[in-house]
């Protein structure tokens, strides 16, 4: 395997931890939101092994769904 291909390969493989900046992405936040929701539990703590933070996908899947959908009729969108 050449090294483009591995670098391809990690680039694309799925995976289920992700670092904090990707974590913010995931979720389609920036990441010092997304700090804000860590401390607000909003968001679940990070795993840690050997001083490095990785959130757990389903984790990270199950906070998201938790997140309050928007109401229809109450206050106007950000989108009016």
């Amino acid at each position: 395997m050449t090294a483009a291909s591995k670098e391809l390969r990690s680039k694309t493989q799925p995976r289920r931890g992700l670092r904090r900046v990707e974590a913010a992405i995931y979720v389609g936040v920036s990441p010092t939101k997304f700090d804000d929701w860590v401390k607000r539990r909003v968001m679940p703590q990070p795993k840690r092994q050997d001083d490095v933070a990785v959130w757990d996908v389903r984790a990270l899947d199950l906070a998201f769904e938790a997140l309050p959908d928007q109401n229809q009729g109450d206050a106007a969108s950000a989108w009016d």
